[in-house]
């Protein structure tokens, strides 16, 4: 019997080398080289699902603007943009336990209401997802379920029913004949997410893609897997919290970087309608150290609060630890805090964390940052009600963030008093019950909380 031939597949871009190298020579990512069965793609494997086009000019094409299908959960509809758009992909990855089949099982028994749905289970069997729905009290007459991980079943009834709304579960135990390699291998999840992507534009279903993740927290497979598809979402939550949020990464039907925040309970995901109060923690009194601001999140502003410690290092090299915020960004603005505000932390530890497992990417949190520690260094408490955002730049400006009065509007909402913010932000129009200063420097913000 003939030996097999193999090949190296790279895990991020789906390449493919006779030899293993460390470093893949399409996308140069090291170590991402899988040994996979070389096969012989079957000729017009695509032609079925291929449609005949023609030239035309752009100004021809009628576009029309297609009503969204709100999946009764307002919080999942804030991350898709608005709710499911008609033949579009989305792929929802996240941890195993997390929730993302409680999701989207209660999404379809309230699409099922009046659109018709899907679930393919390639996970569970039929028996389980029914005591899912008892569990979890709901209405699941109308959700046709269908146990099966054989891509051209899949396909054949997705073809038949044509439902509305199609949920695979999950992307990586679906495999197809036309493969020899196992389900869940680099070829498998391209093949069959290729072929799903392109009966949904066909038929107008919208599928929905349930993917695993790897230990680091990226999706398993090619990133090709996150090309193809119309919207990439990340479920992402602690396991010795019971709050879940799903984070939009790629959306090409609304804004991406999204934000929607649940509940986990025993009756399923909850929506959590103030995910501010998860941010922020209920002193009994004023502590050194902390300060609250007020991240964009897409179109929603969150009030989290960022706390820093400052303590004496008993090493020579003094130790940088942020936590939800990017940790060579804290080693700069220690610098920027010496340079300027005249503040040194080259003898001290600094630890920065953002209360309630949040994580903060924008440049806005730099100057809350900086007022936790310097709060923390001097062991004072920042004034009460006191909420804080701004860019800081290397000269020791304090520059302008987007959407700044949609953030004031936020923290007044919530009972805070003052602001200290950049003066690009200031506010044409007052805002009712806050007290706003604005700083054009470093140094003038940390005068401002010294007094």
């Amino acid at each position: 019997m003939a030996k097999q031939k193999s090949i190296y597949t790279c895990t991020e871009c789906g390449g493919q080398i006779p030899k293993w190298q460390g470093q893949c020579p399409h996308c140069m990512a090291w170590n991402t080289l899988v040994e996979t069965v070389a096969e012989a793609a079957p000729a017009n494997r695509y032609s079925a699902l291929a449609q005949p086009s023609q030239l035309q000019r752009l100004s021809d094409v009628e576009a029309l603007e297609t009503p969204r299908q709100t999946t009764g959960i307002a919080e999942f509809d804030r991350v898709l943009g608005g709710g499911l758009v008609p033949g579009g992909v989305v792929l929802i990855g996240g941890d195993p336990g997390i929730g993302k089949s409680t999701l989207l099982l209660q999404a379809l028994c309230h699409l099922g209401a009046h659109k018709r749905v899907l679930y393919v289970s390639g996970e569970e069997s039929a028996q389980q997802i029914a005591l899912r729905a008892r569990r979890l009290a709901l209405d699941a007459g109308p959700v046709q379920l269908l146990a099966e991980i054989q891509l051209e079943k899949i396909s054949a009834t997705l073809i038949a029913h044509q439902p509305d709304v199609a949920v695979i579960d999950s992307i990586q135990t679906v495999y197809s004949e036309a493969l020899q390699s196992a389900p869940g291998s680099v070829a498998q999840v391209r093949e069959c997410a290729a072929q799903l992507t392109r009966l949904a534009k066909q038929a107008g279903i919208t599928v929905i893609l349930v993917g695993h993740v790897t230990k680091e927290g990226a999706l398993a497979g090619p990133r090709v897997l996150e090309h193809i598809v119309d919207t990439v979402l990340y479920f992402e939550g602690d396991s010795n919290s019971s709050f879940r949020l799903i984070r939009a990464f790629k959306n090409r039907f609304g804004a991406v970087n999204e934000l929607g925040v649940f509940a986990m309970t025993e009756k399923g995901l909850r929506e959590v309608s103030n995910p501010s109060a998860l941010f922020l923690s209920h002193h009994g009194q004023e502590v050194a150290g902390s300060c609250v601001m007020v991240t964009q999140e897409g179109t929603r502003p969150l009030l989290v609060e960022v706390q820093a410690l400052v303590d004496e290092a008993h090493a020579p090299n003094p130790r940088r630890l942020s936590v939800g915020l990017e940790q060579n960004r804290l080693a700069m603005l220690l610098a920027v805090l010496h340079r300027h505000a005249g503040i040194a932390c080259f003898d001290q530890d600094v630890f920065v964390n953002a209360v309630g497992g949040v994580k903060i990417t924008e440049p806005a949190a730099d100057l809350a940052v900086l007022l936790a520690i310097v709060s923390s260094l001097r062991n004072k408490p920042l004034p009460a009600k006191l909420v804080v955002f701004g860019e800081v730049g290397l000269a020791g400006e304090v520059r302008p963030v987007q959407r700044g009065q949609e953030r004031l509007k936020e923290a007044a909402k919530l009972g805070f008093t003052h602001a200290v913010i950049p003066l690009a932000n200031k506010p044409k129009q007052g805002i009712a019950g806050m007290e706003v200063v604005t700083v054009d420097r470093l140094d003038e913000a940390v005068a401002y909380c010294r007094a």
